[in-house]
């Protein structure tokens, strides 16, 4: 970085105090090609950064962080704030192994108010913190920043329902039109009309203007409105969603205008109750590739920046095979439905909105809601298929038992990102999902290890299984399997000898590569489960009669599916020794490369425990 720059002179938000309002501009100009730079080389989140840069300076400039709190719903739009609150010397480690994380983290920067990593949930927690700050006594404000793909989600009403007498509440709403895909639904609709609303703001200070520059009455005129309790914004604005929510709202507002920002930010901290300024910004502002395909420049890997080519769905991955197959098979039967919670092409759906358009459908960021939609879909004779990301899928478990498993609607889930994702990190690791979901009576889920199975068991969930049917693959492209005598089975055997490996998914591979390795010194066969949920009652009764097993899982330990496994061992008579190696802690970013080694479920880890187990012997 240049050290004349001034954004070299920032070393926390206090600093922008110094600046003018023109170096302030140039000051934005500096930080969009600081992040394009980085992501460029990092990987990251790149059109919604850019699009909150003025935004995220008139903040730091307004309130005093962190003292006041700002709180950012899902945090993929944070770089500015990172880089304006003492993190700028490490801004290029962001999402690297042992960096910044690409997301608020309260543990890397008390300016981190609060964890994020999915969306809607900024109001709620913005709401507990100012109530907090009330209880204490204290009357700093708390801000949620918030965009207008995250209203497509329950969880920013509830919020909002709550937020009554929380006057040090503001909520921005940042409008782009975008979330990852476009935004969809009612409401994204009535924000759009509000773009259509004159600017309070700027009216207000029109007519002062005028009344003030008015002989006689014009300054005694000023004065009976301002004496008003709603005054001037009655005449000129009229009621709302959010003002009959009981917020007192502003909008639309410049969203790359600092003075506006900034006047408008001044008012909400003067307002008697909850604020909400509804802003209006332009997702990729500043790199033109970006500007005209938000989506594509959501998330991205390193990429070139004269030429973009955004690794934004890599052909060659598990999400581009389930894709495809799911076109091909929605193109031959009428009553295949495809579902997806704003990420279309992240779940390789692209492919079948273009050919069957009037069978998919995008919910928005509402799991809950796409997992009894697809309920209502099953119960009345259609095929529905969720692709959903393992994380987000969380967000939907109670509707998979009460709207799905129990009435047995035959709905089937589409797990992508299952297992280690990498530098997204903790809140994006799909660990938990094999765990969730196999505990839930009738439920079948099966785990393919390449994009042959993938497609096998899709077709299988959808026509040979009733209720609910789980298909989870890992993120990326597919590893190198042996060829097998038959893909369309429960499990596969691979091997003979005294010890045995058992294992699931992606890192099947490395449990092959392990086996062949340690034959010279334990001869080792290999249980590949395809079926992870019930477990194939016959593979764990040839299991039960080994003496050493060990089980490798890329998934959570407690309630796995390596504890099921041994209980299931246990019922047959097992009596020899049973190693576990599964995860028991939150993984922190880094590639999926670095992360499987360090839990030692690459093929390296794999042969060092079982060495160790036999030599302890």
């Amino acid at each position: 970085m240049n050290q004349n720059s001034l954004l070299s002179r920032i070393n926390s938000p206090r600093d922008l105090d110094q600046l003018t309002d023109a170096e302030l501009k140039r000051l934005c100009a500096e930080i969009r090609t600081c992040i394009i730079q980085t992501v460029s080389k990092t990987g990251g989140h790149l059109a919604s950064n850019l699009g909150v840069v003025e935004l995220t300076v008139a903040l730091h400039r307004a309130f005093e962080s962190p003292k006041d709190k700002i709180v950012w719903d899902v945090g993929h739009q944070c770089y500015t704030h990172k880089l304006l609150t003492g993190r700028r010397e490490q801004f290029s480690t962001l999402r690297q192994e042992n960096g910044i994380s690409g997301f608020p983290r309260p543990y890397e920067s008390e300016h981190d108010s609060f964890m994020a990593g999915h969306s809607t949930n900024s109001i709620s927690a913005a709401c507990g913190i100012a109530r907090a700050e009330l209880l204490k006594g204290s009357n700093r404000s708390v801000i949620a920043v918030i965009g207008d793909g995250a209203f497509t989600g329950g969880m920013a009403y509830e919020a909002l329902n709550n937020a009554a007498g929380l006057h040090n509440l503001i909520v921005i709403l940042n409008y782009n039109e975008m979330s990852i895909s476009k935004t969809v639904g009612s409401f994204a609709r009535y924000l759009a009309n509000l773009r259509s609303e004159p600017t309070y703001l700027k009216t207000k200070s029109s007519l002062e203007n005028i009344l003030d520059h008015t002989p006689v009455v014009g300054k005694g005129l000023k004065k009976v409105l301002s004496s008003s309790k709603k005054g001037i914004k009655n005449m000129l604005y009229h009621s709302n969603f959010f003002t009959d929510l009981g917020f007192a709202y502003l909008g639309p507002v410049d969203g790359h205008n600092l003075e506006e920002l900034s006047r408008a930010m001044n008012w909400a901290k003067n307002a008697d109750k909850p604020a909400l300024i509804q802003v209006f910004t332009t997702k990729g502002k500043g790199y033109s590739k970006a500007e005209q395909n938000p989506g594509a420049y959501h998330g991205v890997s390193n990429f070139d920046i004269e030429q973009g080519n955004p690794d934004f769905i890599e052909e060659d991955s598990f999400s581009t095979a389930f894709g495809k197959e799911l076109e091909r098979i929605g193109r031959m039967d009428k009553k295949v439905c495809a579902v997806t919670a704003a990420m279309k092409y992240g779940t390789g759906l692209q492919y079948f909105s273009s050919t069957c358009r009037d069978r998919f459908f995008d919910v928005g960021i509402a799991e809950e809601h796409a997992v009894t939609f697809c309920s209502g879909l099953a119960c009345n004779g259609m095929r529905p298929v969720f692709a959903v990301y393992s994380t987000f899928l969380q967000r939907g478990y109670d509707q998979i038992i009460h709207d799905a498993a129990i009435s047995r609607n035959h709905v089937v889930l589409a797990v992508d990102r299952a297992g280690i994702v990498g530098n997204d990190g903790e809140t994006h690791q799909g660990i938990f999902d094999a765990a969730y979901l196999s505990h839930i009576p009738g439920i079948t889920v099966y785990s393919p290890a390449d994009y042959e199975e993938t497609r096998i068991f899709l077709k299988k969930a959808l026509y040979e299984i009733d209720g609910v049917v789980a298909v989870r693959y890992p993120r990326g492209s597919e590893p190198k399997l042996p060829e097998f005598p038959e893909k369309n089975t429960d499990y596969q055997w691979i091997g003979e000898g005294d010890c045995l490996i058992v294992t699931y998914g992606r890192i099947s591979a490395d449990a092959i590569q392990a086996a062949q390795k340690l034959g010279e010194v334990c001869p080792t066969a290999v249980l590949k489960l395809n079926r992870i949920s019930p477990l194939p009652e016959e593979a764990v009764k040839k299991a039960s009669q080994y003496q050493r097993i060990f089980f490798f899982e890329e998934g959570i330990r407690l309630g796995g599916i390596g504890e099921h496994f041994l209980n299931a061992l246990n019922q047959y008579g097992f009596q020899g020794s049973y190693t576990l190696t599964a995860i028991d802690h939150f993984i922190p970013q880094a590639s999926v490369e670095s992360s499987l080694k360090q839990l030692h479920l690459d093929r390296d880890g794999m042969i060092k425990t079982i060495v160790e187990q036999i030599n302890e012997v």
